[in-house]
C-alpha cells in the first residue's frame, strides 16, 4: 500500500515537473533586450563617418545576438536617421515608444545628440552614444540616463594645437609665437566644440591666428573661405568638417593655389581615408587625423588580452562587407569598441547586480564602470564623472589620437606614447599645398 502512493507520488511528481518544464524554458527564452540603434545610413553623414560606425556597432551586436547576455537574448532594432536631426529625434522616440526598446544605443552627429539626449532624458530612458564628440551634449545637463564612452570635442581641438606646438621649432623652425594658424570648421555643435578646443590650445601655445570661421557643411561653394585663407597666409589650417565639404573645401583650395605648410583635421570626414583618396587622389597624402585610436593600430602588448581575437573577428568581418579597403577606419573600431563596452561590461552588470535591463539598473550599471587604461579596443579606460559633475555621463579616461595618412597607410604620430613613427612635417616641396 505505502509503495503504490509512493509511486503515485513520483508519478506526480513528474508530470508537475514535466508540465513546469517547458512554461520555465519558455520564461528563460522570453527573457530578452531590445537595443535600438540609429544611424545615418543616408544622406551626407553617411560617407562622412557614420555608416562605418553602423557596421562596427552591428558587428559587434551580432555576436552578442548569437551568444545572448547573462541569459538574455539580444535583438537590435535599427533605424536611419538621414543625416538630419528631427528625423533622428523622431526615430528615437519611434524606437522606444512604438518598438518598446529597452535603450537607445549609437548616433553619430552632436547636431544630433544634442536634441535627441535632452528628449530621451526627459523621457527617462537609456541612452549610450558611441560617438557624438561635442562637449555640447553633456556640458552643465546632469543627465542621469545618458552616456559617453567616447573622447570629447574640445579634447580633439586641444591635442591638435599640443601636436603642432610641440612640433613647431624641430620641424618648422618657428617658435609657436612664430607660426601662423587658421581655424575653419563646419558650425554645427560639433565643428563649433572642436574649434574652441583649438582656440584653447592655441592660446596656451601662444600661436598667431589669422584666421577663424565657421561655414555650413552642406554649402555648395567655399571659394569664398578658400580666398580668405590665401590672404591670411596660415602655416598650419585646422580644420573640422564632414564631408563632401572636406573634399569641396581642398578642390577649391587647388583650383585657387592655396598653399600651406600642413592641414590637420579633426575625426569625422578625416576618419574615412577611403572618402578622401577618392575624393582628392595623391593630395590626401600627408593629411592628419585626430580621432580614437584604431582598434588596428592600437598597442595589443598593453591591452587587455581577451580583446586581441575580437579586434581580429571585427577584422574579418568588415572585411566581407567592404573587401579590398586600403585602411579600415578609425569609426569602424570606435563603433565596435564603444558598444563592446556597454555588452560586455555595463549590461552583463545591470543584469547580475541590479536585476535587470531597466533605465535605472542600466544607468547604475554604467556608474561602476571601472575599467583601466588598456582595458578598451581603443587603448583608452573607461571611467565616468557622475551626478553633479560638470560632465556627468562623460567618460574621464577617454582620449583621442593624431594619426597620419601616407602612401595607402595611416600611423599614430601623437601623443609621443602612442606614436608608431615621427610626422611628416611640413608638407613635402613638390606636393600640391605645400608653401615650400
Amino acid at each position: 500500500m505505502r509503495l503504490r502512493m509512493a509511486a503515485r507520488l513520483v508519478r506526480g511528481l513528474l508530470i508537475a515537473i514535466a508540465t513546469l518544464g517547458p512554461a520555465a524554458s519558455v520564461q528563460a527564452q522570453d527573457k530578452k533586450i531590445k537595443i535600438g540603434v540609429i544611424f545615418d545610413l543616408t544622406g551626407p553623414l553617411a560617407g562622412g563617418g557614420s555608416e562605418l560606425e553602423y557596421l562596427g556597432t552591428k558587428i559587434i551586436l551580432d555576436h552578442f545576438t548569437k551568444t545572448g547576455v547573462e541569459g538574455y537574448k539580444v535583438e537590435a532594432v535599427y533605424a536611419d536617421a538621414q543625416s538630419k536631426p528631427d528625423v533622428a529625434i523622431n526615430e528615437s522616440v519611434r524606437l522606444l515608444e512604438q518598438e518598446k526598446v529597452d535603450l537607445v544605443l549609437g548616433f553619430f552627429s552632436s547636431a544630433q545628440c544634442v536634441p535627441v539626449a535632452a528628449r530621451v532624458e526627459q523621457l527617462k530612458k537609456f541612452m549610450w552614444m558611441t560617438t557624438c564628440i561635442s562637449s555640447a551634449v553633456l556640458a552643465d545637463k546632469n543627465y542621469k540616463y545618458v552616456f559617453r564612452p567616447q573622447a570629447s570635442g574640445d579634447q580633439f581641438g586641444t591635442m591638435t594645437m599640443d601636436f603642432i606646438a610641440q612640433n613647431a621649432k624641430t620641424k618648422f623652425g618657428k617658435e609657436p609665437s612664430e607660426l601662423r594658424v587658421a581655424i575653419i570648421h563646419e558650425d554645427g555643435a560639433y565643428g563649433v566644440d572642436v574649434s574652441k578646443g583649438n582656440e584653447a590650445g592655441a592660446k596656451k601655445a601662444g600661436f598667431n591666428v589669422v584666421l577663424k570661421e565657421g561655414y555650413s557643411a552642406t554649402a555648395p561653394d567655399l571659394s569664398a573661405l578658400v580666398t580668405k585663407l590665401k590672404r591670411a597666409k596660415p602655416d598650419v589650417v585646422f580644420h573640422t568638417g564632414y564631408n563632401p565639404d572636406i573634399t569641396l573645401l581642398l578642390r577649391q583650395a587647388r583650383e585657387q593655389g592655396l598653399k600651406f605648410a600642413a592641414l590637420v583635421g579633426h575625426g569625422a570626414g578625416y576618419g574615412v581615408y577611403e572618402k578622401l583618396k577618392e575624393g582628392l587622389g595623391a593630395d590626401a597624402n600627408y593629411l592628419f587625423d585626430t580621432d580614437p585610436i584604431s582598434i588596428w593600430l592600437a598597442n595589443q602588448k598593453t591591452m587587455d588580452p581577451k580583446l586581441a581575437p575580437v579586434i581580429k573577428m571585427i577584422g574579418e568581418e568588415f572585411d566581407k562587407v567592404r573587401p579590398g579597403v586600403a585602411i579600415r577606419s578609425a569609426h569602424v573600431g570606435i563603433g565596435a569598441s564603444n558598444t563592446y563596452v556597454f555588452m560586455d561590461d555595463v549590461l552583463p552588470r545591470a543584469i547580475k547586480k541590479y536585476g535587470g535591463i531597466d533605465p535605472e539598473a542600466l544607468r547604475k550599471a554604467a556608474l561602476d564602470t571601472d575599467i583601466p587604461e588598456g582595458g578598451t579596443m581603443l587603448g583608452f579606460g573607461v571611467k565616468f564623472f557622475g551626478e553633479g559633475t560638470p560632465m556627468a555621463g562623460q567618460n574621464e579616461r577617454s582620449f583621442p589620437v593624431v594619426i597620419q595618412y601616407i602612401d595607402d597607410k595611416s600611423s599614430v604620430v601623437w601623443p609621443k606614447s602612442q606614436a608608431q613613427r615621427e610626422a611628416v612635417l611640413p608638407l613635402p616641396k613638390g606636393t600640391t599645398y605645400s608653401n615650400q
